[in-house]
């Protein structure tokens, strides 16, 4: 435990410090699987709940504490004394005896009795601790605002479920196996699940990648029921010419080959990211073009021949998946959406030069800020007399929006068809 918490407390002070998680694996430590998972768990917990922890060290703190270091330290022990079941004498233990290792040792009585004291007062603190709305749903102010003004009645719920563990959801890779027969081997394994609209299946409780029969052989994927909607909505059939246009990690790519045979090209800017997509086609037993490119710079990549269905998963602001990526939410800023609904456009419109008439182009992002959904599709439209929009009618939901939920987290989608003329 003493390993993870270290760790997780460097992740911490990451993030304070304005760097992504995404900067750094947590493969790339020296922990064993055990250490890393819990390591992984903590850091995201404590960054889910920041705000609160934030808010409990004021009420027991004279003064902010200077040291990133040593405030990282703290938040992650309160957050494993608060919602974990590790004896409360070992955690306080390795967070005082690591805040002596970083070369502050004059700072480990003041850990010791702030966290011995969140120990003896909880009852009290807590309830306080949520009295304002960054205290009470970890998030930054505006950021709450903005959801009020936006999602009115359902922002409570969105909020709420930015606090929650996410869900684990698994796709079936049709081209080995079918849904009703990988079920049955789960339930063989003793792994209850749910099967869903779209055919994602909904695990009772997480369980690691190793327990999922013939994870390995490449009879199962794991991805977020929410995101599994997108290989259905784009409608690819046997023959089409498909383009994946900011793919990585590759779970729709993947998806979209499952469902039918198409000669996919899947781009993405990050070269390194690439290397996971084709690790992930290798298991699966499939096979596409890829290619480090920026989707945008069209005249760098194209080869003159249009796409009968482009995917276009765009960068956002990740407002949808804050559960599971928790960073994301201290890290953005206000500006941050109008900065990203200009690279959304810019990718819209070139995207759009090299879709074939009559083809679909799929806008979706892992949002749930209007900016970047609907009030970028709008735009877009009116730029563009030939797209038009149809809101996807299968699609749990309104509008096209996914909210985050017990089941999924939050994704839009807007297929735009070109007109054949």
């Amino acid at each position: 435990m003493i390993a993870a918490q270290r760790v997780a407390a460097q992740r911490v002070a990451s993030v304070l410090a304005g760097r992504s998680l995404a900067q750094r694996r947590f493969e790339d430590d020296a922990l064993d699987q055990g250490d890393r998972a819990a390591a992984l768990d903590l850091t995201q917990g404590t960054l889910r709940h920041l705000g609160t922890l934030r808010a409990l060290v004021a009420q027991m703190a004279a003064r902010p504490i200077a040291d990133e270091r040593v405030e990282a330290l703290v938040l992650v022990a309160l957050f494993q004394l608060w919602q974990t079941r590790h004896a409360p004498h070992a955690i306080v233990d390795h967070a005082v005896r690591a805040v002596r290792a970083l070369g502050a040792a004059a700072a480990a009585g003041f850990v010791n009795a702030l966290l011995r004291r969140f120990l003896r007062e909880r009852e009290h603190l807590l309830p306080r601790a949520a009295v304002t709305p960054e205290g009470r749903w970890s998030c930054p102010k505006w950021w709450i605002d903005k959801l009020e003004r936006q999602l009115g009645a359902n922002a409570e719920a969105v909020l709420a479920a930015g606090l929650e563990h996410p869900p684990m959801s698994i796709r079936v890779n049709r081209r080995r196996i079918s849904p009703d027969a990988y079920r049955a081997r789960l339930d063989e394994a003793g792994i209850r699940v749910r099967r869903l609209e779209n055919d994602a299946l909904l695990l009772e409780h997480p369980v690691p990648s190793a327990r999922l029969p013939g994870f390995d052989e490449g009879l199962v994927s794991i991805q977020d029921s929410g995101a599994q909607w997108a290989a259905p909505l784009l409608e690819a059939r046997n023959g089409d010419r498909v383009l994946d246009a900011c793919a990585a990690p590759g779970g729709k790519a993947a998806h979209i080959l499952e469902l039918a045979a198409v000669d996919l090209l899947a781009i993405d800017v990050d070269g390194r990211r690439l290397q996971d997509i084709e690790r992930l086609l290798a298991r699966l037993g499939l096979r596409a073009q890829l290619q480090a490119t920026d989707a945008a710079a069209v005249d760098t990549w194209w080869d003159g021949r249009v796409f009968d269905r482009i995917l276009l998963d765009a960068p956002c602001s990740a407002s949808g998946i804050v559960r599971r990526h928790p960073d994301a939410k201290w890290l953005r800023r206000p500006g941050d959406l109008e900065s990203f609904a200009r690279q959304q456009a810019r990718l819209l419109d070139a995207l759009w030069q090299v879709l074939a008439p009559g083809g679909t182009l799929l806008y979706a992002t892992c949002s749930v800020f209007a900016e970047e959904n609907r009030d970028t599709v709008q735009a877009f439209l009116e730029r563009h007399p030939d797209a038009r929009h149809s809101e996807p009618a299968r699609l749990p939901g309104s509008g096209g929006q996914l909210l985050p939920d017990q089941e999924h987290d939050g994704f839009y989608y807007a297929p735009l068809r070109k007109s054949d003329r």
